[in-house]
């Protein structure tokens, strides 16, 4: 317990438990590992077909990924298995995957779309 005795310091997360959730882009589905509705801050486990496709799109705040499996591309390059990239507060780009990807992604404020 914390000093003033209310929550725990530390929340596990059984992932293997948590359900895949349906996002509204097709082929891309997320497990909500934190998330603090108030700042919107979140971090998120992705999954995403091959052939998945997100929209053009704002970061807000910094963005980072960490792939996990498969590779997730932009138009500044690709990241794969194993490897990290983030973004800038402010910067724009649509993102997909040839070959499906697993991704952890920690966002500070959701992102901002411009397709709807």
């Amino acid at each position: 317990m914390n000093a003033g005795g209310l929550l725990p310091d530390s929340t596990y997360v059984d992932v293997d438990k948590l359900p895949w959730e349906k996002t509204r882009f097709p082929g891309i589905d997320c497990k909500t590992l934190m998330e603090d509705k108030a700042s919107g801050m979140a971090t998120l486990l992705m999954r995403w077909a091959p052939g998945a496709r997100l929209p053009q799109h704002e970061h807000v705040e910094i963005e980072q990924s960490y792939v996990l499996a498969g590779s997730l591309a932009d138009q500044a390059g690709v990241c794969r298995a194993g490897q990290y990239v983030w973004r800038r507060a402010g910067s724009r780009h649509d993102a997909w995957t040839d070959e499906g990807c697993l991704v952890l992604a920690v966002f500070l404020k959701p992102n901002k779309f411009f397709d709807q």
